[in-house]
């Protein structure tokens, strides 16, 4: 838990690490994406590339990414917000060279790039909390949201939100938290946000070729293997909130559809994200 003072940020923040620069993050992207567009306001990212795959304008591998989001919208519509550029919101345009069926494994991709790019950006540790949290020190830093396009060919749009700069007084909720109060917590200097963002654009890069290489079976098993390793749900107690329901279990493990496996004595149910309301921790 943190205190009073977990809201004051290291002495030497620099204004300018708060925005994500267009141009310094091109840079350490060296065209690993088709396109990358820095705003400072828009509605939704996810709904913006959205429309502009639909008018035929954006395709695979495009990336939009806002300081302020007047119209985002979380897992299930839930509506969420920030001050400008103390979260950043970005949404990416995929098309993945494997099965339809497999994409449901795309959201989990990309919160083990969200993970790993905060780790090499900061040094902090974040966990992963199926099916869509990133978590450091038990809150939530960052949410990731999947929508599927149809046409020919079909494609997606992976949105998240980090939060970046929010201070204790900005948090939503208190089981939210920031990048730069995660700092000051563990003594490390204050997040630069176009690193942050780089260094989790390239890890997704490099992801996505190998979830593309060799048979598809080994390629989901390196991705299921590798969010094990992260997961801050395999192995508790959890509590399924399934609208009118609930299932009170130990998570045992994610199945090759990503899909969470919980189980109560004999028996062991394996859930899907779009049938999860709420996914709570029994410890």
């Amino acid at each position: 838990m943190q205190d009073d003072a977990a809201g004051e940020q290291p002495a030497t923040e620099d204004p300018e690490t708060r925005r994500v620069d267009e141009a310094g993050l091109r840079t350490i992207l060296r065209d690993r994406w088709r396109e990358v567009r820095v705003v400072d306001v828009t509605g939704s990212t996810n709904a913006d590339l959205a429309a502009a795959v639909a008018r035929g304008e954006a395709g695979a591998g495009t990336v939009l990414l806002a300081g302020h989001q007047v119209a985002g919208r979380g897992r299930l519509g839930r509506s969420w917000g920030a001050p400008a550029w103390t979260s950043v919101a970005t949404s990416v345009v995929l098309r993945p060279a494997r099965s339809v069926l497999t994409w449901s494994w795309l959201p989990l991709l990309v919160g083990l790039s969200v993970a790993t790019g905060i780790t090499r950006s900061t040094g902090l540790p974040p966990l992963l909390k199926w099916p869509n949290d990133v978590l450091i020190d038990d809150r939530k830093v960052c949410g990731i949201l999947g929508q599927h396009l149809p046409g020919t060919p079909p494609s997606v749009v992976l949105g998240f939100g980090l939060n970046t700069w929010l201070d204790q007084t900005e948090l939503p909720v208190p089981t939210a938290g920031s990048l730069s109060l995660a700092c000051a917590d563990h003594g490390l200097p204050a997040p630069d946000a176009t690193r942050v963002l780089g260094e989790i654009l390239l890890d997704l890069a490099d992801r996505l070729v190998d979830f593309e290489t060799g048979p598809e079976a080994e390629a989901i098993e390196r991705s299921r293997q590798a969010w094990l390793r992260l997961s801050d749900t395999v192995g508790r107690d959890v509590r399924v909130e399934l609208g009118d329901s609930r299932f009170h279990g130990r998570a045992e493990s994610i199945d090759t559809d990503g899909r969470l496996l919980v189980r109560a004595g004999e028996t062991v149910r394996a859930f899907s994200a779009g049938d999860v309301v709420h996914l709570r921790r029994q410890d």
